[in-house]
């Protein structure tokens, strides 16, 4: 029991980083991108093949991860954002697949289909961080400087210059925000914490392939955020929490055939999306109002 719940608290820390940085680009720049997962996967294949060639320290694993992942995002942002709205969400979708078909066939870095094998545990100072209560307490201390960085850059000028984005592109441009500039930095910056949950869970799993950074994964992170409540610190972690408990929950339910428990778990994201979009549309920890509901009622 209590190797589950380590399992599960570890793998939770990896995931709200995810969310934490998906609600970056999505709750406060109106950037709503389905290629998250291909920033997740970048840091994992980069981490991942630092550790087996150079060095397992994760003082050069997560840094080298997080480089090549914002790079990567500079380069697919600046023409990705030239476009805005439905057409960024298209564009984005395409990004995915076009990742994931990377993944799987650039075989001499990625390991093709059958992925890489044999991740060694990460280092620090020479310690391999093995034991799942360690590894937790490793996923915990880069959770809390992720949200502390987060929270930091949305209190600056940076940040307010994203929400203004978010709220109106065109006052931004009004009042003379380089909106492009702004767009691609966060982009960047949220690819590059991306990168860390990525490197944590190639050290985690020991074993990484393409399955891990499928779309699944990438509307998984957005149901999230979403559920938790776009636009706030807390939601996507609260999001995460209950999408994390939620297969257990449905484990336990001995009424439900055990052999359909991912579909009926996909129908659960689904029906609850949708029920705070009608009635929550902040989501759990979200305003109850919609946006443009409370700028219309000032």
């Amino acid at each position: 029991m209590l190797a589950y719940l380590l399992n599960l608290a570890t793998l939770m820390c990896i995931n709200a980083v995810l969310a934490i940085t998906l609600n970056f680009i999505m709750g406060y720049a109106g950037i709503f991108s389905i290629a998250h997962a291909i920033f997740f996967g970048v840091g994992a294949y980069s981490a991942a093949w630092v550790a087996m060639n150079a060095s397992a320290n994760i003082f050069l694993v997560i840094p080298v991860a997080m480089v090549v992942a914002g790079a990567l995002s500079l380069v697919l942002a600046l023409p990705a954002l030239r476009v805005r709205g439905e057409y960024f969400v298209a564009a984005s979708l395409g990004l995915q697949v076009l990742g994931v078909t990377v993944f799987s066939e650039w075989k001499s870095v990625t390991g093709g289909l059958g992925g890489m094998i044999g991740i060694p545990p990460a280092e620090i100072f020479g310690h391999a961080v093995a034991d799942p209560a360690q590894f937790l307490l490793l996923a915990l201390c880069c959770l809390v400087p992720v949200l502390l960085a987060t929270g930091v850059l949305l209190r600056s000028s940076f940040g307010r210059n994203l929400k203004a984005i978010r709220d109106s592109e065109t006052a931004a441009y009004a009042f003379g925000k380089n909106v492009a500039l702004i767009k691609t930095m966060s982009v960047v910056i949220s690819a590059m914490l991306a990168a860390v949950a990525g490197a944590l869970y190639a050290f985690y799993m020991g074993f990484i392939n393409v399955e891990s950074f499928m779309l699944d994964t990438s509307v998984l992170l957005m149901a999230m955020v979403i559920i938790g409540g776009t636009g706030t610190l807390l939601g996507p972690i609260v999001g995460t929490v209950l999408l994390m408990l939620l297969p257990g929950v449905f484990s336990y339910m001995s009424f439900l055939p055990q052999t359909e428990i991912g579909s009926i778990q996909q129908i659960a994201y689904g029906l609850a999306m949708v029920l705070l979009m009608i009635f929550r549309p902040g989501g759990i920890v979200g305003s109850g109002k919609p946006r443009a509901a409370k700028e219309k009622a000032a």
